[in-house]
């Protein structure tokens, strides 16, 4: 009878370590949350519903040369609230905009840091806040650059101007269609 007790608490002892044990050495699910700061992966993949802006299928460089393309450049990185917010603003413009412009996302994060850059490389136009949108025209010429949460309409307002397109009060309305549940949900 002296053992019973002793073997009852030994049983649960290791009950408990292997519980423990067990649920510390379980993968977590994993969260990916919009507004917030923290890295989820691939910001126009999981927030815009769109995994094809990145890689870009051009770089800066290659983009600029295309003198009948224009460039939507935009520098963003995967750990910011504003720029998760944005991804489906870009997501949306290419839908209208892509089959004639080079959109070209680029991370500050791979952007080498030096002295001076070129005017055909990202870090010539990056002023420190991102999101940053810099709209080049069919000569390379900066036709719209501004930093934050741009409104679709102001984007595509510069748009219609670069392909001569009417102005939005002459034209159709652009409708934009929400591609996941979280770009309802921004688009509110």
């Amino acid at each position: 009878m002296g053992l019973l007790p002793w073997r009852a608490i030994a049983l649960a002892t290791i009950a408990t370590l292997v519980l423990v044990c067990g649920s510390t050495l379980m993968p977590s699910p994993a969260w990916a949350g919009l507004h917030d700061d923290n890295f989820d992966g691939n910001i126009f993949a999981l927030y815009a519903g769109n995994g094809s802006l990145i890689p870009p299928k051009v770089n800066l460089k290659e983009s600029l040369k295309q003198t009948k393309r224009p460039t939507l450049l935009t520098l963003y990185i995967e750990d910011s609230e504003d720029c998760k917010i944005f991804s489906a603003t870009i997501s949306q413009l290419q839908a209208f905009y892509g089959r004639h412009t080079n959109i070209v996302p680029v991370s500050v994060d791979a952007i080498v840091p030096k002295s001076e850059y070129e005017p055909n490389e990202p870090g010539y136009y990056y002023r420190g806040v991102v999101p940053q949108t810099v709209l080049f025209d069919t000569a390379g010429n900066v036709a719209f650059d501004e930093s934050g949460v741009v409104e679709f309409e102001k984007i595509d307002d510069r748009f219609r101007e670069v392909f001569d397109l009417l102005p939005r009060s002459e034209s159709v309305e652009l409708k934009r269609r929400p591609i996941n549940e979280v770009n309802a949900e921004i688009q509110r």
